[in-house]
Formats: C-alpha cells, structure tokens, sequence
C-alpha cells in the first residue's frame, strides 16, 4: 500500500533524477547549484553590509598582499588582470558569438548574449547598490573610483570562461580535454579573482562575492537555455 500511495512522489523524484528529458537530472543540478551560489552570495553580501569579522579579514588580506607586493610580481598580476578586464572580455565575448552566428548556431550566440549582457548589468547594478568603497591603501598599485563589491573581473571572467567550459564540455567528445578545459577556466578564473586582491583593487569579499554572483548567473543561463533546447529537441522527435 505505501508505494501506491507515494507513486507519485516517487516517480517526481525519479523524472527529476533521470538524465534524459528536458525537466531531468540537469534542470535539477541546475536548480540546486543556482539556490546554493545565490544563497552563498546572499551571506557574503550580508556580512559585508553589517561590518561582521570577515571584514576584519579583508583589510588584513589586503594589508598582507600589498606589504608583499614587488616589481615582477606586480607586472604579472597586471597582465593577468588583463584577461578579465572590460575590453578583452567584450572582445573575446563578441568574437565568440560572431563564430557562432557564422555556424547559424543561433540558441548558443544567443546565450552568450544574455550571460555577457545580462551578467555586467547585474554587477553595475549590484556595485551601486551595495556602496561598498575599494581598498585604502598607502601607495597603492591601482587607483580606481568605482565601487568594489563585486569585482568586475572575476565576474566577467566567471561568466566568459565558465561559459566557454561549458560549451567546450558540451561538445568535445574527448574527455581528457574536456576535464582539462574545465580546471583550466576554474584555476584562470581564479588566478585573475587573486590578482586583483594582490593589486589592491578588491578585497577578498570583492571576489568572493563575484565567483558566487557570476555562477548563479551563469548556471541560472545555461540551464534555463538547455531546459529550453531539450524540450525543442523533445517535441519535434514526437511530432516526427
């Protein structure tokens, strides 16, 4: 009697469980990895707005980093920080969606669209919102006038080169290259999250907060694109 009573809660879960389908096991990763970056960024902001510990831990980051600091290493962080900056971001975003449009890949040029656009609107809309000033330091390696939280590098850089991960993923049969593009973007992202820390112009917080606001985004675009890509693929096989 009690599986007949549960069937349908049973079978959900299955359905929700079950590679394929357009509603299946990635609609459900996607779901719960949104819900986890969302509420991770959600307590950063917080903490961050109320003056908790972590700021303490800010300022001696930042602190430890710049007494730290020396030529070589500062030319090198700039040029990394390089690579998430506004103009190759949106050089490369372009480019890459062009290639696409060039192969009438329409849904994915799409997406890259909606992750770039949507994603810089959603940091200049969370920098003003949050107030949050940038590092105060004694001869500081770079002087910026724009609020800090999040930092814009890493979360272009989140967006553009998770993106890239995931289409690579998506489409390279190789699994070697696919594991290798996947801890390539993850170690790159973050290479240019640390930089920007080193050069004084985010804290740890900044960053932080970036990684999370730029998956949510990026894991709420493409599963919301594939869900759609799916359920296409799945009605024009039964109308077949």
């Amino acid at each position: 009697m009690t599986p007949r009573r549960f069937h349908k809660q049973i079978r959900f879960l299955q359905n929700r469980l079950s590679a394929p389908g357009y509603a299946g096991l990635h609609l459900t990763v996607g779901v719960l990895v949104v819900l986890i970056c969302g509420w991770c960024f959600g307590e950063i902001a917080e903490d961050v707005s109320h003056g908790d510990p972590i700021v303490q831990v800010d300022r001696h980051v930042a602190v430890w980093f710049h007494q730290h600091a020396s030529p070589t290493i500062t030319q090198v962080a700039r040029t990394i920080s390089f690579f998430g900056s506004v103009g190759w971001l949106t050089a490369v975003s372009i480019g890459v969606a062009l290639f696409l449009v060039s192969r009438r890949d329409w849904l994915n040029a799409s997406l890259v669209a909606l992750v770039m656009v949507g994603g810089s609107t959603l940091n200049v809309v969370l920098k003003h919102f949050f107030h949050r000033e940038r590092p105060v330091l004694e001869n500081p390696l770079v002087t910026l006038s724009s609020y800090g939280f999040p930092s814009g590098h890493t979360m272009g850089a989140t967006l553009l080169y998770g993106l890239l991960a995931l289409l690579a993923w998506k489409n390279v049969r190789n699994r070697a290259a696919r594991l290798a593009c996947a801890v390539g973007a993850c170690f790159w992202i973050l290479l240019i999250g640390l930089t920007r820390i080193y050069l004084g112009a985010h804290y740890l917080t900044d960053v932080l907060g970036a990684l999370a606001a730029g998956l949510f985004w990026l894991v709420f675009c493409w599963t919301a694109f594939e869900t759609l890509r799916r359920r296409h693929d799945s009605t024009r096989f039964h109308n077949f």
